[in-house]
């Protein structure tokens, strides 16, 4: 898994990576800068207190909260934008790394953008619970890295999964991998948590999550896998159209 994080962290600056970085990025920040923008203005404009150290103290305090929300909202935000580009970075990883193998499907482009959809809510809510217990209680730190590491490694590997097979073959190879998927996303998920570099996380966690489920799959074409030619009831990987 190591190795894979590793080859991970090497593609993501290569040029196949850097327009979709570039784009992601850019309305990351655009989005989070729009939301300062708008919370500073309601509190400047909703403020009138009698005192004016009070009110400029609740502006700072006000200011502070909104930055470690910002950082918090960084993931998910750049996750809702990065989705519309992971299906081309999926691509790439297979054709580099595995030119001998099917190359995967991408989902349709209503599919894909339901399920980026309802990741990214998903994601928002999650890290809304844990930020209050993170400012006040402490231990919502381990809250935000369990739960983030089950919820990104649930949705990376069903997207690397869901170009190869369908809804429910995809399932199964999670729950059958569920530990060794949660552990990918808690790597995902400390990615997550470093400044800068979780801008760059949807990145490094697709192409990650494509060589993870590249050694699932394999394990499971063996001849007690559930992919296993001739086994029953199951789908097979599927080829491009």
């Amino acid at each position: 898994m190591l190795s894979d994080a590793q080859r991970a962290l090497d593609e993501i600056l290569s040029p196949p990576f850097r327009t979709v970085l570039w784009k992601s990025v850019g309305l990351t920040v655009a989005l989070l800068f729009a939301i300062w923008l708008l919370v500073e203005g309601f509190l400047v404009h909703s403020l009138a207190l009698p005192y004016g150290w009070l009110e400029t103290g609740i502006e700072v305090f006000s200011g502070l909260t909104l930055i470690v929300g910002l950082a918090f909202l960084i993931a998910p935000a750049t996750s809702l934008f990065a989705g519309i580009f992971l299906d081309d970075i999926a691509e790439v990883v297979e054709t580099q790394h595995y030119p001998d193998e099917p190359p995967g499907r991408p989902l349709s482009i209503l599919e894909g953008l339901a399920t980026t959809l309802q990741f990214t809510a998903i994601v928002v809510a999650v890290n809304l619970v844990a930020l209050p217990l993170v400012l006040f209680l402490g231990f919502g730190v381990v809250i935000f890295f369990v739960a983030n590491g089950y919820l990104l490694g649930r949705e990376y590997f069903d997207l690397a999964a869901r170009r190869f097979h369908d809804r429910r073959t995809a399932k199964i190879l999670r729950l059958r991998h569920s530990g060794r998927i949660f552990l990918a996303g808690l790597v995902i998920a400390g990615f997550t948590a470093v400044p800068i570099l979780n801008f760059l996380a949807p990145l490094f966690a697709t192409a990650f999550m494509v060589h993870v489920q590249k050694r699932i799959q394999k394990r499971e074409e063996a001849p007690d896998g559930i992919l296993a030619p001739g086994r029953a009831g199951l789908a097979q990987p599927a080829t491009a159209s």
